[in-house]
C-alpha cells in the first residue's frame, strides 16, 4: 500500500505541470532575488519554512534539478516558470549560471536560517510561501486563475451533472465578481474552486455553456482525465467541499465504506478527491490522503492511466 501511494505522488507530482496557477510575477516569492541584494530585515519578515523555499528559487530560476518527489521538486515544477535543466548534473548546468548578487543572497538567507535556528524562533506569523497561492485561501495546485465576464451568476454542482448534490441548501452557487481559480473541463463541465460569501472555500462544477463573454485562462482549455478507480476507507473521514479553510463537512464516512477516488491534489497538505453519494445524489469531495485502500487489482502501473489532469 505504501508503494502504491507513493507511486500515485510521484505520478501527482510530475503531472501537476499540466494545469498550474497562471498568477505570473505572484508566483516568485521574491521576484528580483537575481538582480538585487536581499537585507536581513526583509528576510526576517518571512517564516523559516518559506526561507528554504526562497533559497530554492534562486536555483529554480535556472533550471536546478531537485531530489524527485521531495516538496522541492513538487512546488517548482508547478511554477509556470520553472523548466529543469536535461542535463541533472547541477554543478555543471546549473550553478555556472548563478550571478554574484544570486550568490550573496543564497548565503544569506542561508545565514537568516541559520539564526532563527540558533535563537528557536522560526517566525511562524511572518510571511509564508503559502501566501501566493492566493490572497484569501490555500488554493489547490492544479487550480489557475480563471478571469471571466462580470455580473454572472452560475449553479455549483458537486459532480459534471445537474442531478448531483448542490450544496446543503441546494442554492450553492458562485459569482464571476469573484476570484474564481479551475482545474479544467469534464463533459462540458468546468471544476472550480471559489470563496463563498461566508468566507468558505467550495469546489464544484458549473456548466461550461452557460458562461458568457470571454474567458482567459489556461484552465479553460484543459480537459480533466481521472482515475476512477474503487477503493475502501481505512478510516473515519469527513467529506468536504472545502479544503482550504473550514473544511464544512458534506458527509461523514466510515471505515469500511467505498467510493471512487479520482485524483490526489495539494495545498499545505494532500487531498484525495473522491465521489459517492448522500441523500441519493451523486457527491464528489475532499478526504486527507493516506485513507484509503485501492481496490480491483495491484497493477500500479494500471492505476497510473489516464491520471494526466494535471494536479497539483
Amino acid at each position: 500500500m505504501k508503494k502504491l501511494l507513493s507511486t500515485l505522488l510521484v505520478l501527482a507530482i510530475l503531472l501537476c505541470s499540466l494545469a498550474i496557477p497562471a498568477m505570473g510575477e505572484t508566483m516568485y516569492l521574491i521576484p528580483d532575488s537575481d538582480t538585487r541584494k536581499l537585507t536581513k530585515e526583509e528576510l526576517w519578515t518571512w517564516d523559516y519554512e518559506s526561507l528554504g523555499y526562497i533559497l530554492n528559487e534562486i536555483f529554480a530560476r535556472h533550471g536546478y534539478n531537485f531530489i524527485p518527489g521531495q516538496k522541492y521538486d513538487y512546488y517548482f515544477r508547478c511554477m509556470p516558470w520553472y523548466t529543469p535543466n536535461a542535463d541533472s548534473n547541477n554543478q555543471r548546468a546549473c550553478y555556472p549560471q548563478l550571478n554574484s548578487v544570486e550568490w550573496y543572497n543564497e548565503g544569506l538567507v542561508k545565514e537568516v536560517r541559520n539564526e532563527m535556528r540558533a535563537k528557536k524562533d522560526y517566525n511562524k506569523k511572518g510571511k509564508s510561501v503559502w501566501d501566493n497561492f492566493s490572497s484569501g485561501f490555500d488554493v489547490l495546485q492544479g487550480f489557475s486563475y480563471v478571469t471571466m465576464q462580470n455580473n454572472q451568476t452560475f449553479p455549483v454542482y458537486s459532480a459534471p451533472d445537474s442531478a448531483s448534490w448542490r450544496g446543503a441548501n441546494n442554492k450553492a452557487a458562485i459569482s464571476t465578481n469573484g476570484a474564481v481559480y479551475a482545474a479544467g473541463s469534464e463533459s462540458g463541465w468546468l471544476l472550480v474552486m471559489y470563496e463563498t460569501n461566508k468566507k468558505g472555500v467550495r469546489v464544484g462544477y458549473i456548466n461550461r455553456a452557460s458562461v458568457k463573454g470571454k474567458v482567459t485562462g489556461a484552465a479553460w482549455d484543459t480537459q480533466l482525465s481521472f482515475a476512477y478507480i474503487n477503493a475502501t476507507l481505512q478510516n473515519n473521514c469527513t467529506l468536504t467541499d472545502d479544503p482550504a479553510t473550514q473544511s464544512t463537512s458534506i458527509l461523514s464516512l466510515k471505515a469500511g465504506d467505498q467510493v471512487t477516488y479520482l485524483t490526489t491534489y495539494f495545498n499545505r497538505r494532500g487531498w484525495d478527491y473522491v465521489e459517492t453519494t448522500v441523500d441519493g445524489k451523486k457527491v464528489r469531495g475532499f478526504i486527507p490522503s493516506g485513507n484509503l485502500d485501492y481496490l480491483g487489482g495491484t497493477d500500479e502501473d494500471s492505476i497510473g492511466e489516464g491520471y494526466g489532469h494535471g494536479n497539483g
